[in-house]
């Protein structure tokens, strides 16, 4: 459903079957009334540098667009080796770059992810959490949507079959939204 109130997606894996894919999906299938999501397209960005700023990529003046124009930011991620994917993290730094123009600044985001191990992303998504002190974002506190053993809980096509975690998605995006209003974006 189309609405005023846009909502920026984030994935951080690339792979096509990707379960944090599904669970963007999956919110796009229960946003609340006048929402929209639309996801960015992190995998064509160049690895970060500094010497790029200048004269920055077109793909990453995009993503500044996109985050900038959005009144939310929902990142949807696995967990890379206890932490957040680097195609995540360079997304992050070039967004919220050069030092002074961080697109990210006073934006209300939510997290979600799905792992295949027991812990559903918890490491990843607390680092998250330590980077948005950092880059001024205002981020959801609950609910907590961290998918365990994600590979029992989506069908052959990729569709979430986990009744409770769609649940949480949905007031997960509530959440979203009506944190976005009070903090006044």
């Amino acid at each position: 459903m189309a609405g005023d109130f846009n909502i920026l997606g984030m994935v951080g894996s690339l792979r096509k079957g990707s379960f944090n894919r599904g669970l963007m999906e999956a919110a796009r299938e229960r946003l609340p009334e006048g929402a929209n999501l639309t996801v960015a397209d992190i995998g064509n960005l160049p690895l970060f540098s500094e010497d790029l700023e200048s004269d920055m990529p077109s793909a990453v003046r995009t993503l500044k667009q996109q985050v900038e124009r959005a009144n939310a930011v929902l990142i949807a991620t696995p967990e890379y080796n206890y932490s957040v994917p680097g195609v995540l993290k360079n997304a992050i730094d070039w967004a919220s770059r050069p030092y002074g123009q961080n697109s990210f600044n006073g934006k209300p985001v939510a997290i979600m992810g799905a792992s295949i191990g027991m812990l559903g992303t918890a490491r990843a998504q607390y680092h998250l959490r330590q980077m948005f002190v950092f880059l001024n974002m205002y981020p959801v506190n609950q609910p907590e949507v961290m998918l365990p053993f994600a590979s029992q809980n989506f069908d052959s096509e990729g569709k979430l079959t986990n009744e409770t975690t769609g649940r949480l998605i949905g007031e997960l995006l509530e959440a979203l939204v009506g944190w976005s209003r009070r903090v006044g974006d």
